[in-house]
């Protein structure tokens, strides 16, 4: 299953209203859970050998973890934040903000952005998809650490349009 297919299942899981579909396949098990606030939770396990459950059981819970302190800041800031576009993630893999470790960042806080510039890079399955903008503007934020883990739809930039 690719990451085309992926998203398809994810599209429609979400359209159907169904609140979780579970998909267990030979070597990979997926699960959709969507909330009443429409947000869509995504796990993707791969199912090989008894070794690596062992070693990827400690991923989940280092992602849980900043997802917490996340939750709990935007109280305050939600108001300013409202006037700024956010840029997500369109698949599952891992946030790069460089093309490779000897390479420069792609963007910073504060650089001026046009429509098509090259935001990041995720690997997800071993292909390095490049995010390009879909916006013009100036990055405020950027929401994510190089190197984590990310889901479909969770939020990478802060861009102010103006």
């Amino acid at each position: 299953m690719d990451i085309k297919e992926i998203q398809n299942l994810i599209k429609f899981v979400a359209k159907s209203g169904a609140s979780e579909v579970k998909l267990e396949m030979d070597d990979i098990k997926i699960t959709i859970k969507t909330g009443s606030d429409e947000a869509t939770t995504v796990q993707y396990a791969p199912m090989p050998a008894a070794q690596i459950p062992q070693v990827a059981a400690p991923a989940p819970a280092a992602e849980a973890a900043p997802a917490a302190p996340a939750a709990a800041t935007p109280a305050a800031p939600a108001a300013e934040e409202s006037k700024y576009i956010t840029i997500k993630s369109p698949i599952i893999g891992t946030f790069y903000r460089k093309p490779s470790p000897d390479k420069p960042l792609f963007v910073e806080v504060g650089q001026t952005i046009a429509e098509g510039d090259v935001l990041c890079i995720i690997e997800a399955m071993k292909l390095f998809n490049e995010i390009e903008s879909e916006v013009s503007g100036k990055i405020v934020k950027i929401l994510v650490d190089d190197s984590s883990p990310v889901e479909f739809d969770q939020p990478l930039f802060l861009v102010d349009p103006s």
